[in-house]
Protein backbone atom coordinates (compact mmCIF):
# COMPACT_ATOMS: atom_id res chain seq x y z
CA UNK A 1 0.00 0.00 0.00
CA UNK A 2 0.96 3.93 -0.75
CA UNK A 3 1.65 5.06 2.47
CA UNK A 4 1.96 8.44 1.46
CA UNK A 5 0.06 11.01 -0.94
CA UNK A 6 1.01 14.52 -1.77
CA UNK A 7 -1.74 16.41 -3.18
CA UNK A 8 -2.02 19.37 -5.16
CA UNK A 9 -4.05 21.68 -3.21
CA UNK A 10 -5.82 22.86 -6.80
CA UNK A 11 -6.76 18.98 -7.54
CA UNK A 12 -8.18 17.61 -3.91
CA UNK A 13 -11.72 17.72 -5.23
CA UNK A 14 -11.25 16.28 -9.04
CA UNK A 15 -13.08 13.02 -9.61
CA UNK A 16 -9.68 11.03 -10.12
CA UNK A 17 -8.63 12.53 -6.75
CA UNK A 18 -11.49 11.45 -4.64
CA UNK A 19 -11.75 8.17 -6.87
CA UNK A 20 -8.04 7.43 -5.18
CA UNK A 21 -8.65 8.75 -1.36
CA UNK A 22 -11.73 6.48 -1.48
CA UNK A 23 -9.34 3.38 -2.63
CA UNK A 24 -6.45 4.27 -0.17
CA UNK A 25 -8.21 6.50 3.40
CA UNK A 26 -5.81 4.99 5.26
CA UNK A 27 -2.62 6.34 3.57
CA UNK A 28 -1.48 10.42 5.02
CA UNK A 29 -2.57 12.72 2.74
CA UNK A 30 -0.79 15.67 2.93
CA UNK A 31 -1.68 18.83 1.12
CA UNK A 32 0.86 20.93 -1.06
CA UNK A 33 1.06 23.95 -3.73
CA UNK A 34 3.12 22.05 -7.03
CA UNK A 35 4.01 18.83 -7.46
CA UNK A 36 7.67 20.47 -8.49
CA UNK A 37 8.73 20.89 -4.65
CA UNK A 38 8.70 17.83 -4.04
CA UNK A 39 9.65 15.95 -7.31
CA UNK A 40 12.26 18.18 -8.81
CA UNK A 41 14.03 18.53 -5.24
CA UNK A 42 17.57 17.83 -5.24
CA UNK A 43 19.82 14.97 -3.67
CA UNK A 44 16.81 12.47 -3.44
CA UNK A 45 17.74 9.38 -2.51
CA UNK A 46 16.48 7.44 -5.60
CA UNK A 47 17.12 3.67 -4.28
CA UNK A 48 15.50 4.02 -0.80
CA UNK A 49 12.66 6.00 -2.27
CA UNK A 50 12.00 3.03 -4.38
CA UNK A 51 11.69 0.84 -1.53
CA UNK A 52 8.62 2.75 -0.49
CA UNK A 53 7.52 5.62 -2.87
CA UNK A 54 5.19 8.30 -2.42
CA UNK A 55 2.23 9.18 -4.67
CA UNK A 56 1.72 13.45 -5.91
CA UNK A 57 -1.32 14.02 -6.98
CA UNK A 58 -1.13 16.98 -9.65
CA UNK A 59 -1.93 18.99 -12.46
CA UNK A 60 -0.27 18.59 -15.65
CA UNK A 61 -0.75 22.51 -17.27
CA UNK A 62 1.76 22.25 -20.56
CA UNK A 63 3.28 19.95 -22.98
CA UNK A 64 0.01 17.66 -22.77
CA UNK A 65 1.06 15.31 -26.41
CA UNK A 66 5.11 15.69 -27.58
CA UNK A 67 6.20 13.85 -30.83
CA UNK A 68 7.71 10.49 -30.00
CA UNK A 69 11.79 10.63 -30.37
CA UNK A 70 12.87 9.60 -33.93
CA UNK A 71 12.93 5.58 -34.40
CA UNK A 72 10.21 5.05 -31.61
CA UNK A 73 7.27 4.82 -33.54
CA UNK A 74 5.49 3.08 -36.15
CA UNK A 75 4.77 3.55 -39.59
CA UNK A 76 1.96 5.82 -38.74
CA UNK A 77 1.95 9.51 -40.58
CA UNK A 78 2.53 11.15 -37.21
CA UNK A 79 3.16 9.18 -33.43
CA UNK A 80 2.83 11.04 -30.44
CA UNK A 81 3.60 10.12 -26.93
CA UNK A 82 1.83 11.86 -23.84
CA UNK A 83 2.60 10.71 -20.05
CA UNK A 84 -0.37 10.93 -17.16
CA UNK A 85 2.36 9.82 -15.12
CA UNK A 86 5.54 9.95 -14.66
CA UNK A 87 7.62 7.25 -12.84
CA UNK A 88 6.69 3.38 -12.70
CA UNK A 89 5.48 0.84 -9.74
CA UNK A 90 7.94 -1.75 -11.41
CA UNK A 91 11.98 -1.65 -10.60
CA UNK A 92 13.40 -3.03 -14.05
CA UNK A 93 16.87 -2.10 -14.19
CA UNK A 94 17.68 -1.63 -17.99
CA UNK A 95 14.98 1.37 -17.54
CA UNK A 96 15.72 5.07 -18.87
CA UNK A 97 13.31 5.88 -15.84
CA UNK A 98 16.42 4.68 -13.42
CA UNK A 99 18.89 7.88 -14.06
CA UNK A 100 15.71 10.25 -15.72
CA UNK A 101 14.56 11.95 -12.52
CA UNK A 102 15.61 12.75 -8.76
CA UNK A 103 12.87 10.97 -7.40
CA UNK A 104 11.90 7.74 -7.42
CA UNK A 105 7.94 9.12 -6.33
CA UNK A 106 5.13 8.47 -8.63
CA UNK A 107 3.33 11.77 -9.96
CA UNK A 108 0.49 11.19 -11.05
CA UNK A 109 -1.75 13.85 -13.43
CA UNK A 110 -5.40 13.35 -12.58
CA UNK A 111 -6.58 16.11 -15.26
CA UNK A 112 -7.14 13.64 -18.10
CA UNK A 113 -9.71 15.74 -19.50
CA UNK A 114 -6.89 18.23 -20.67
CA UNK A 115 -4.91 14.92 -22.07
CA UNK A 116 -7.49 14.37 -24.41
CA UNK A 117 -8.47 18.26 -25.44
CA UNK A 118 -5.25 18.16 -26.77
CA UNK A 119 -5.05 14.99 -28.57
CA UNK A 120 -8.30 16.47 -29.84
CA UNK A 121 -6.44 19.17 -31.32
CA UNK A 122 -3.52 17.21 -32.86
CA UNK A 123 -5.92 14.97 -34.69
CA UNK A 124 -7.97 18.11 -36.26
CA UNK A 125 -4.66 19.71 -37.06
CA UNK A 126 -3.98 16.16 -39.00
CA UNK A 127 -6.84 15.20 -40.36
CA UNK A 128 -6.99 12.76 -42.66
CA UNK A 129 -3.77 10.94 -42.20
CA UNK A 130 -2.80 8.23 -39.94
CA UNK A 131 -1.83 9.14 -36.29
CA UNK A 132 -0.98 6.64 -33.43
CA UNK A 133 -0.66 7.91 -30.03
CA UNK A 134 1.23 5.76 -27.50
CA UNK A 135 0.56 5.77 -23.74
CA UNK A 136 3.86 4.27 -21.15
CA UNK A 137 6.44 6.30 -22.40
CA UNK A 138 7.35 7.80 -18.83
CA UNK A 139 5.24 5.14 -16.66
CA UNK A 140 3.85 1.94 -17.57
CA UNK A 141 0.25 2.42 -18.97
CA UNK A 142 -1.89 -0.03 -16.98
CA UNK A 143 -0.08 -1.15 -13.63
CA UNK A 144 -1.61 1.85 -11.74
CA UNK A 145 -4.95 1.19 -13.56
CA UNK A 146 -6.50 -0.27 -10.90
CA UNK A 147 -6.70 3.34 -8.71
CA UNK A 148 -6.28 5.95 -11.38
CA UNK A 149 -9.22 4.54 -13.79
CA UNK A 150 -6.88 5.77 -17.04
CA UNK A 151 -7.14 3.31 -18.83
CA UNK A 152 -11.72 3.30 -18.90
CA UNK A 153 -11.30 7.06 -19.99
CA UNK A 154 -8.29 6.35 -22.58
CA UNK A 155 -10.80 3.77 -24.35
CA UNK A 156 -13.80 5.86 -24.18
CA UNK A 157 -12.06 8.76 -25.47
CA UNK A 158 -10.03 7.15 -28.68
CA UNK A 159 -13.61 5.06 -29.34
CA UNK A 160 -14.83 8.24 -30.73
CA UNK A 161 -11.87 8.33 -33.44
CA UNK A 162 -11.99 4.84 -34.86
CA UNK A 163 -9.16 6.16 -37.59
CA UNK A 164 -6.41 7.27 -34.92
CA UNK A 165 -4.53 4.44 -33.02
CA UNK A 166 -3.85 4.52 -29.61
CA UNK A 167 -1.61 1.91 -28.00
CA UNK A 168 -1.22 0.94 -24.10
CA UNK A 169 2.27 0.09 -23.25
CA UNK A 170 2.43 -2.14 -20.54
CA UNK A 171 4.03 -5.12 -18.33
CA UNK A 172 1.56 -5.19 -16.56
CA UNK A 173 -1.71 -7.91 -15.58
CA UNK A 174 -4.11 -5.48 -14.38
CA UNK A 175 -6.37 -5.91 -17.61
CA UNK A 176 -10.09 -6.20 -16.29
CA UNK A 177 -10.44 -2.85 -17.53
CA UNK A 178 -10.49 -3.93 -20.74
CA UNK A 179 -11.65 -7.09 -20.45
CA UNK A 180 -14.93 -5.30 -18.96
CA UNK A 181 -15.48 -3.58 -22.26
CA UNK A 182 -15.69 -4.16 -25.93
CA UNK A 183 -12.43 -4.39 -27.51
CA UNK A 184 -11.32 -1.41 -29.88
CA UNK A 185 -9.77 -1.84 -33.32
CA UNK A 186 -7.83 1.42 -32.90
CA UNK A 187 -6.06 0.27 -29.29
CA UNK A 188 -3.01 -1.73 -28.92
CA UNK A 189 -2.23 -3.06 -25.79
CA UNK A 190 1.71 -3.48 -26.34
CA UNK A 191 3.46 -5.94 -23.80
CA UNK A 192 7.16 -5.41 -23.38
CA UNK A 193 8.78 -8.81 -22.87
CA UNK A 194 12.46 -10.44 -22.14
CA UNK A 195 12.97 -14.15 -21.88
CA UNK A 196 12.15 -15.58 -18.95
CA UNK A 197 15.57 -15.99 -17.14
CA UNK A 198 16.36 -12.29 -17.88
CA UNK A 199 13.32 -11.12 -16.58
CA UNK A 200 13.75 -12.51 -13.34
CA UNK A 201 16.85 -10.91 -12.75
CA UNK A 202 15.56 -7.53 -14.12
CA UNK A 203 12.14 -6.87 -14.34
CA UNK A 204 11.96 -6.39 -10.56
CA UNK A 205 8.50 -5.91 -8.94
CA UNK A 206 7.01 -6.79 -12.73
CA UNK A 207 4.75 -9.56 -13.39
CA UNK A 208 6.59 -12.76 -14.46
CA UNK A 209 7.09 -13.49 -17.98
CA UNK A 210 4.11 -16.82 -18.13
CA UNK A 211 1.61 -14.39 -16.38
CA UNK A 212 1.89 -11.48 -19.02
CA UNK A 213 1.94 -14.19 -21.60
CA UNK A 214 -1.46 -15.47 -20.08
CA UNK A 215 -2.92 -12.16 -20.25
CA UNK A 216 -1.44 -11.46 -24.26
CA UNK A 217 -3.43 -14.61 -24.96
CA UNK A 218 -6.54 -13.78 -22.98
CA UNK A 219 -6.74 -10.40 -24.64
CA UNK A 220 -6.00 -11.62 -27.66
CA UNK A 221 -8.80 -14.51 -27.54
CA UNK A 222 -11.36 -11.30 -26.26
CA UNK A 223 -11.14 -10.01 -29.47
CA UNK A 224 -7.96 -7.01 -28.36
CA UNK A 225 -5.07 -6.63 -30.65
CA UNK A 226 -1.54 -7.38 -29.05
CA UNK A 227 1.59 -5.45 -29.64
CA UNK A 228 5.03 -7.21 -28.75
CA UNK A 229 7.49 -4.99 -27.86
CA UNK A 230 11.17 -6.84 -27.46
CA UNK A 231 12.80 -3.52 -25.92
CA UNK A 232 15.30 -3.16 -25.23
CA UNK A 233 17.22 -6.48 -26.76
CA UNK A 234 20.07 -8.34 -23.37
CA UNK A 235 22.92 -9.72 -24.54
CA UNK A 236 23.90 -13.11 -22.43
CA UNK A 237 25.72 -15.91 -23.63
CA UNK A 238 22.95 -18.03 -24.83
CA UNK A 239 20.63 -15.27 -25.82
CA UNK A 240 19.71 -17.03 -28.71
CA UNK A 241 17.85 -19.89 -27.27
CA UNK A 242 16.42 -17.82 -24.92
CA UNK A 243 15.01 -15.76 -27.29
CA UNK A 244 14.09 -18.47 -29.56
CA UNK A 245 11.97 -20.27 -26.98
CA UNK A 246 10.35 -17.00 -25.56
CA UNK A 247 8.78 -16.17 -29.72
CA UNK A 248 8.13 -19.90 -30.03
CA UNK A 249 5.94 -19.79 -26.05
CA UNK A 250 4.30 -16.31 -27.23
CA UNK A 251 3.69 -16.66 -30.90
CA UNK A 252 2.50 -20.52 -31.18
CA UNK A 253 -1.65 -20.36 -30.22
CA UNK A 254 -1.68 -16.45 -30.89
CA UNK A 255 -4.11 -15.67 -33.32
CA UNK A 256 -2.09 -13.68 -35.78
CA UNK A 257 -5.14 -11.37 -36.99
CA UNK A 258 -4.94 -10.12 -33.34
CA UNK A 259 -1.04 -9.30 -34.04
CA UNK A 260 -0.94 -5.78 -34.52
CA UNK A 261 3.12 -5.48 -34.56
CA UNK A 262 6.18 -6.88 -33.09
CA UNK A 263 9.18 -4.47 -32.61
CA UNK A 264 12.49 -4.77 -30.80
CA UNK A 265 15.45 -2.02 -30.36
CA UNK A 266 19.04 -2.51 -29.08
CA UNK A 267 19.76 -1.59 -25.33
CA UNK A 268 20.86 2.23 -25.43
CA UNK A 269 21.70 4.76 -22.97
CA UNK A 270 22.60 8.38 -22.65
CA UNK A 271 26.22 8.45 -21.08
CA UNK A 272 24.89 10.16 -17.75
CA UNK A 273 22.14 7.95 -17.48
CA UNK A 274 23.97 4.77 -18.14
CA UNK A 275 26.36 5.90 -15.30
CA UNK A 276 23.15 6.69 -12.61
CA UNK A 277 21.59 3.42 -13.11
CA UNK A 278 25.31 1.73 -12.81
CA UNK A 279 25.79 3.57 -9.78
CA UNK A 280 22.25 2.47 -8.61
CA UNK A 281 22.78 -1.29 -8.71
CA UNK A 282 26.45 -1.77 -9.10
CA UNK A 283 25.45 -5.84 -8.06
CA UNK A 284 24.16 -6.11 -11.88
CA UNK A 285 25.84 -8.11 -14.51
CA UNK A 286 24.41 -5.90 -17.08
CA UNK A 287 26.76 -3.11 -15.93
CA UNK A 288 29.95 -5.30 -15.96
CA UNK A 289 29.89 -6.05 -19.51
CA UNK A 290 31.97 -4.13 -21.20
CA UNK A 291 30.01 -1.53 -23.48
CA UNK A 292 30.77 1.34 -26.37
CA UNK A 293 30.61 4.69 -26.10
CA UNK A 294 29.83 6.23 -29.56
CA UNK A 295 28.90 10.33 -29.57
CA UNK A 296 27.62 10.18 -25.85
CA UNK A 297 25.40 7.11 -25.94
CA UNK A 298 26.47 3.96 -24.53
CA UNK A 299 25.46 0.48 -26.00
CA UNK A 300 27.04 -3.01 -26.82
CA UNK A 301 28.34 -1.40 -29.99
CA UNK A 302 27.87 -2.51 -33.71
CA UNK A 303 28.87 -5.56 -33.89
CA UNK A 304 26.64 -6.82 -31.43
CA UNK A 305 23.69 -4.88 -32.29
CA UNK A 306 23.82 -6.20 -35.53
CA UNK A 307 24.32 -9.74 -35.02
CA UNK A 308 21.11 -9.56 -32.56
CA UNK A 309 18.71 -7.55 -35.27
CA UNK A 310 19.73 -10.17 -37.82
CA UNK A 311 19.00 -13.44 -35.31
CA UNK A 312 16.15 -11.24 -34.24
CA UNK A 313 14.46 -10.23 -37.92
CA UNK A 314 14.88 -13.62 -39.27
CA UNK A 315 13.16 -15.88 -36.25
CA UNK A 316 10.29 -13.12 -36.28
CA UNK A 317 10.04 -13.53 -39.78
CA UNK A 318 8.79 -17.37 -39.47
CA UNK A 319 5.76 -16.61 -37.29
CA UNK A 320 4.26 -13.27 -39.24
CA UNK A 321 5.17 -10.69 -42.22
CA UNK A 322 7.77 -8.45 -42.49
CA UNK A 323 5.22 -5.57 -42.81
CA UNK A 324 4.72 -5.95 -39.03
CA UNK A 325 7.77 -6.03 -37.91
CA UNK A 326 9.64 -2.91 -36.37
CA UNK A 327 13.53 -2.34 -35.54
CA UNK A 328 13.49 0.76 -32.96
CA UNK A 329 17.06 2.62 -32.35
CA UNK A 330 16.38 4.73 -29.40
Amino acid sequence: MIETIFFEEQISNHPTTERIRKALPRSTWVPIERYQELFNKRHQNFKLQKKNPALILAKKHENFVLPVPSGFGMDSHKNFYFSHMYNCLYDCKYCFLQGLYSSANFVLFVNYEDFFHSISEKIAEYKGKSLTFFSGYDCDSLAFDKLSGFADHALTFFETFPNVELELRTKSIAINSLLQRKPLDNCIVAFSLSPSEIAKSMDSKAPNINRRINAIKQLAETGWKIGLRFDPLIYTSNWKNLYSSLFEEILNGLNPSMLHSISYGPLRFPKKMYKKAASLHPEQKLFAFPMEETKGIVSYGKKIETEMHDFLKSELNKYTSENKIFQCTI
